[in-house]
């Protein structure tokens, strides 16, 4: 009976692990058969199949011997497949799962004892597997998850074959999340690298003949003072706006080249909240106007930090006047906060206006890019060359008739001294 369970068990296990046909056809002798124990070699494929027709001649001692090596093997390919980063998916015919990684697990959030036996359709939502998984044909593709974790995966799903007879599909997984964010910085630096000599050509372009027609506008208005009252009134009224118009343009120009030409920051040691509340007394008045409340909720003993002033003070001016400007007729509020770890200062500026639309959210530090009508679509392109000039990161929060907050996070150059508790002696 014992040896019968034994044949039966080798039988299942061969249908997985053999790969390779009968090379000798002949039929050697029982003495052939006797398993060489001794050598630490992996059991041949061809080896197994002459076996499983001779099984009846084998001793069953033997046979047990051959499990129990299949057994380690089998063990010994699992601590293989555990210890990939990638994720690896066993299937059947069928699309069951036979066999999933630890890699795998965390990338789909399963659980391999639950997901051991079911349709990989029913265990990754957004998986067709009828549509994947067809005779003979590999297949790489690109997917997005979102739990439990937001991830790009990307997942090569290949057949596996014994003598043209399909036995499954094997599924490796690989984690595309940092390449893909790489990928786009490189893109944002080449944009920007772009935007830079297209600023320099602007210059050049656009730049000398603005100074030429303001140098030749001054000209005219020194012959319309020669002119009498009467004549002179309509054509003073043609040469203010057309100075007008070549101020603003001056002034987009010098905005442009601000936001994609890199500037060296001057820093010095300085103090948020002085910068801070210097910036919300420039833009007093224009706040008075609109009856919006400002609550400072600062951080006590916040340290020094070594920041360009300039620079940052136009981050605020920036920021504040964004917010001011999204809040709404009546009842608007802007939180101002700073906080700070030993690692890093984290400065938010928060409002109860509009929100940002999502089709909006993916294109707020494109140039030129804007939903208020007098706006140049540069101000945050500014904000966040300055920001990670200085090492730092900007995030946005933002919903849609709710509000948006912004949160400026910067690194500590000088951390603090940690005194460690001495260690408990017994005594």
């Amino acid at each position: 009976m014992l040896f019968h369970q034994h044949r039966a068990n080798l039988s299942r296990l061969l249908q997985i692990w053999k790969c390779a046909q009968d090379e000798d056809h002949a039929h050697p002798s029982p003495e052939h058969w006797k398993l060489k124990t001794s050598k630490p070699d992996s059991v041949k494929p061809g080896f197994l199949d002459k076996l499983v027709s001779r099984l009846d001649q084998v001793d069953p001692g033997e046979v047990h011997q051959l499990v129990t090596r299949l057994i380690r093997e089998k063990g010994l390919l699992t601590k293989v497949f555990e210890a990939l980063r990638e994720g690896v998916i066993i299937l059947d015919s069928e699309g069951h799962i036979d066999f999933v990684n630890t890699a795998a697990c965390q990338f789909f959030g399963l659980d391999p004892k639950r997901a051991t036996g079911e349709t990989i359709s029913s265990q990754i939502r957004g998986l067709d597997w009828s549509a994947l998984a067809k005779p003979g044909h590999t297949v790489s593709r690109d997917l997005e998850v979102f739990y439990p974790e937001n991830r790009y995966l990307n997942f090569y799903l290949a057949p596996i074959e014994d003598s043209g007879a399909p036995l499954g599909h094997v599924m490796l997984v690989r984690d595309l999340t940092s390449t893909r964010a790489e990928a786009e910085e490189t893109l944002e630096t080449e944009r920007l690298n772009a935007l830079t000599l297209l600023a320099a050509g602007v210059a050049h372009e656009i730049g000398n003949p603005l100074n030429s027609l303001d140098i030749h506008l001054q000209l005219l208005g020194r012959k319309f003072r020669k002119l009498s009252a009467g004549d002179r009134a309509p054509l003073e009224e043609n040469l203010r706006v057309a100075r007008e118009e070549i101020q603003r343009l001056d002034t987009i120009l010098k905005q442009f080249l601000h936001a994609v030409r890199p500037t060296k920051a001057n820093r010095e040691r300085s103090d948020f909240h002085v910068l801070l509340r210097d910036t919300l007394r420039l833009m007093e008045p224009e706040l008075a106007s609109r009856n919006i409340s400002v609550e400072l909720d600062l951080a006590e003993s916040l340290p020094m930090a070594n920041v360009d002033p300039g620079q940052f003070q136009q981050v605020f001016y920036n920021l504040i006047r964004n917010a001011y400007q999204a809040l709404p007729g009546k009842n608007g509020h802007i939180t101002l906060r700073t906080r700070f770890t030993e690692y890093e200062f984290t400065i938010t500026i928060e409002d109860n206006g509009t929100g940002i639309s999502p089709e909006h959210m993916g294109a707020l530090f494109e140039p030129y890019r804007t939903t208020k009508p007098s706006g140049s679509g540069l101000g945050l392109l500014i904000v966040r060359r300055i920001i990670r000039e200085h090492g730092g990161e900007i995030e946005i929060d933002s919903r849609e008739n709710v509000g948006t907050r912004i949160l400026i996070h910067l690194p500590r150059d000088e951390r603090g001294i940690r005194l460690l508790a001495p260690p408990a002696i017994d005594l």
